[in-house]
């Protein structure tokens, strides 16, 4: 179990400072209303945080040349997942699906020609993070790919945003610690940090896999598993957000 004592995330920015700035200069009233909510102190206990989990299912890797065909939100905290409020929504890319997007994530042309746009549902998804920490396996897909959706249908105004990244934090254990080093040291493969992976080492059960809610579900459940095996419920969110 990690020491109450230990520093905040490093990387990450003081968010409730950063919410409050963005708020007072925002142009959009989506954007406004969602950032005047603000955001708790880094000294929160994760217990008493409302969080939702995010994924998206995207045409590639790269927010500049790909874009997101599907989002899945289930809203959580640590002793519940409330799954009658979740939210999946099937959206028209920007771009072109490819043969091998298709292959992974199962969404195919006729799937998206009658789909809305992504600022269709934008006052939805900035509704369900509204007042809540989102949570990710991931957050290179996630936030990079939101902050370019949301950019290019707002006039240029961008989404940042805090999350704890379930991915970072299996990282942490089985990438950054002594032992994973030593594991290295002896040429022993890295462990896996891959969400179906994770979620076995916390006897979670297998679920399928690139599907935007399905996997936003497994990503709820494993940060569940996680704090309750290697943290508490009264650990800062400093020490877990980015």
């Amino acid at each position: 179990m990690l020491s109450l004592r230990q520093k905040p995330h490093p990387h990450a920015p003081n968010w409730p400072e950063y919410f409050r700035q963005r708020a007072a200069a925002a142009h959009s009233p989506l954007l406004a209303r969602y950032f005047e909510t603000g955001m708790p102190s880094p000294h929160t206990p994760i217990g008493e945080v409302e969080m939702v989990a995010l994924d998206l299912e995207t045409t590639g890797m790269d927010p500049r040349r790909h874009a997101i065909v599907s989002v899945g939100m289930v809203p959580f905290t640590l002793s519940r997942v409330r799954l009658a409020e979740r939210r999946y929504w099937v959206v028209r890319p920007t771009r072109p699906l490819s043969s091998k997007s298709i292959t992974l994530h199962r969404i195919t042309h006729s799937e998206i020609a009658d789909a809305p746009d992504l600022a269709h549902i934008l006052p939805e998804l900035l509704e369900m993070l509204t007042g809540r920490l989102a949570v990710v396996h991931f957050r290179h897909i996630e936030r990079p790919f939101l902050n370019a959706a949301v950019k290019a249908r707002l006039g240029g105004e961008g989404l940042r945003f805090p999350v704890i990244d379930t991915m970072s934090l299996e990282a942490r254990r089985h990438r950054l610690s002594l032992w994973a080093r030593f594991r290295r040291w002896m040429r022993r493969p890295p462990v896996s940090i891959r969400l179906h992976d994770s979620r076995l080492r916390y006897g979670l059960p297998p679920y399928q896999g690139h599907h935007a809610l399905l996997d936003a579900l497994a990503t709820a459940e494993l940060l569940q598993a996680q704090i309750a095996t290697h943290y508490r419920p009264q650990t800062p969110i400093g020490e877990l957000w980015s």
